[in-house]
């Protein structure tokens, strides 16, 4: 992580001029909260989904420059994951697009131990662009937002996550990071390795919200080819079945354990805590 010894909080109280702000999966998990939290500030956004106008589609070049056209800001999110074969082409012809449209800065959501995504991010810092990486550790909301939600729900989580711990970040923790970033200055050129305050297994992860929600909820240790196995049979796209046993045997072997301060360096504050997500999740009932 660059800059790391910087442990001061880079948050000029000057805002940048206003202009559009094109936010990439505006819909997704850390999208919509960048989106709300941009709209709080009277910052003019354009979400960029296919659903959207003008429409917008990662596999579709064609789109590019439309969404692109009067847009001075970038939250970068690319679908699926950065680690996907073919990330890098796509990132390489949207920020050069991104160029060639006057895009002044661009806010680049990335993956903590994924080499693939640290190539993504080259490409993003040697873009000409003003570049700001927000380099996240597993999201907590996975349990309650994403694939994670029916086996909680079902009351067993299987994985092949073994006892390798992970510091889940909050997604809140995320996206103020990434707005601040978008929206005042002093945040170019740094590098946010973003987690939470402290590192759980899986296991102890699923215990925690098992107490908040107050019922059992097992973990399940497996192999990797057993869980692969169980993708397939539940009919998950071969891609999908590559990309999360990827992440489960390459990523999660205990690289990304360590703490880092991201949220910290950013915001001037401590990150949030698995505990305070599993207590506010499972107040809304989703778990139950």
């Amino acid at each position: 992580m660059t800059n790391s010894e910087n442990t001061s909080a880079n948050t000029s109280t000057a805002p940048v001029e206003s202009g559009l702000t094109l936010v990439l999966g505006g819909t997704g998990k850390t999208g919509r909260r960048v989106v709300e939290r941009l709209e709080a500030l009277d910052v003019p956004v354009r979400m960029g989904s296919r659903s959207a106008a003008p429409a917008f589609d990662w596999e579709d070049g064609s789109t590019w420059a439309p969404v692109l056209r009067g847009v001075e800001r970038v939250y970068l999110v690319f679908y699926p994951d950065l680690a996907v074969p073919g990330a890098p082409d796509a990132i390489r012809g949207f920020t050069a697009a991104a160029v060639e449209a006057g895009v002044r800065r661009v806010v680049l959501l990335s993956g903590r131990g994924e080499d693939e995504a640290q190539a993504c991010e080259r490409i993003v810092q040697e873009s000409g662009l003003e570049w700001t990486i927000v380099r996240s550790s597993w999201f907590a909301q996975n349990f309650s937002e994403d694939y994670l939600l029916e086996p909680v729900q079902a009351g067993e989580v299987v994985l092949p996550a073994g006892e390798v711990p992970e510091p889940f970040v909050h997604l809140d923790d995320v996206a103020d990071v990434a707005v601040a970033a978008l929206t005042r200055d002093g945040h170019h050129g740094e590098v946010y390795e973003v987690t939470g305050p402290r590192a759980l297994t899986f296991g102890e992860a699923v215990a925690e919200i098992g107490r908040a929600a107050g019922r059992e909820v097992a973990y399940v240790p497996v192999s990797t080819d057993d869980y692969a196995a169980a993708l397939t049979e539940h009919g998950l796209p071969a891609e999908v079945v590559a990309f999360l046993t990827y992440l489960f045997s390459t990523v999660l072997d205990g690289r990304n354990t360590p703490t880092a301060d991201g949220v910290r360096r950013a915001l001037g504050r401590e990150p949030r805590d698995f505990a305070a997500y599993a207590a506010e999740t499972a107040a809304s009932g989703i778990w139950n």
